[in-house]
């Protein structure tokens, strides 16, 4: 199995930049994307909606729009050349079925460009990682008030987007190791739910040997976490990963340290760093982590290093 990739990193935001706000997932209520849209504008971009950011799918109430719809939209505006960024409006559900909508050889010839999202969006950065070699953004979705009414995550996000140099060193507060070591490795992963339903499909990774795999979930039980890393473990998507970094696990039960300690043994048998809260995920003060560079976990001191920049 051939191992994680850096990827091609798009450039930075500069004020005056055009963004595409799209929805992948669920649905996007107006006044959400519209507070997205004025917060947005107050870092100096110009937020434009997709075409269909506010459909709902005809019977299927958790998607919005249908995934003719849903894909159309990411299409337009990965290709759209006066677009420097895509930003996901919400997660949810539906990311999966878009990948079959997608053309990825067309998607291919476009230049690369900030693509950010975090829970049902990791289908897309992997989907974005395998087919099209893209460094992408594990960050808020914009127009939900975990972004809007979050002053600590909407500045993780900028800071990354606009002043990527500043963002190298990644230390959250509370971060600490389960497992020590030293690792290098290209950052890689999601929401471990998203990763178990795409294991052995078109347009997911192979594996994680090579990647310092970032893991979180929201509203899963420990014995459904259990199932699902250790469908992972079983089908050997684990083997030679690098080390690995724990985010949130909100409303996770039966609780957090049930959870961690679950965690903590299934992972020890790797014999890699493992780091636990680290701050990105289902919580507020979300941090944004990059994905697809080359990396340096430190677990003794819960630190991650990026070796260059997210963005150029």
């Amino acid at each position: 199995m051939r191992a994680a990739a850096p990827g091609a990193r798009p450039r930075r935001l500069r004020p005056g930049d055009r963004v595409s706000v799209v929805a992948p997932c669920s649905p996007v209520r107006e006044e959400d994307l519209r507070a997205a849209i004025a917060l947005l504008g107050e870092w100096g971009l110009e937020a434009v909606p997709g075409e269909h950011v506010l459909a709902r799918h005809p019977s299927l109430s958790y998607l919005a729009g249908t995934d003719a719809q849903r894909a159309a939209d990411l299409r337009a505006a990965w290709l759209d050349p006066g677009t420097a960024a895509v930003l996901c409006a919400r997660g949810g559900d539906g990311a999966h079925r878009l990948l079959d909508h997608l053309d990825f050889a067309e998607l291919r010839r476009a230049p690369a460009k900030a693509f950010v999202g975090f829970s049902d969006i990791t289908a897309l950065h992997e989907a974005f990682a395998v087919e099209l070699g893209v460094a992408t953004v594990h960050g808020p979705v914009v127009a939900l008030d975990s972004f809007v009414g979050d002053a600590e995550a909407a500045g993780h996000l900028r800071a990354t987007l606009f002043e990527p140099e500043t963002r190298t060193v990644l230390r959250p507060p509370g971060a600490r190791p389960l497992v020590g070591g030293r690792a290098r490795g290209v950052t890689i992963g999601g929401t471990l739910s998203v990763l178990s339903d795409g294991l052995a499909t078109p347009h997911s990774r192979p594996s994680a040997r090579g990647g310092l795999l970032l893991l979180e979930d929201v509203n899963e039980h420990v014995t459904r976490l259990d199932r699902m890393l250790t469908h992972l473990l079983r089908g050997g998507w684990l083997e030679g990963v690098a080390g690995v970094l724990l985010g949130s696990w909100s409303d996770c039960g039966p609780d957090l340290a049930t959870v961690h300690a679950m965690l903590e043994e299934r992972l020890a048998p790797l014999g890699v760093p493992v780091v636990a809260e680290f701050g990105f995920g289902h919580r507020p003060g979300q941090l944004t982590v990059p994905l697809g560079v080359p990396a340096v976990l430190d677990a003794d001191t819960a630190t991650l290093t990026l070796q260059v920049p997210a963005l150029v």
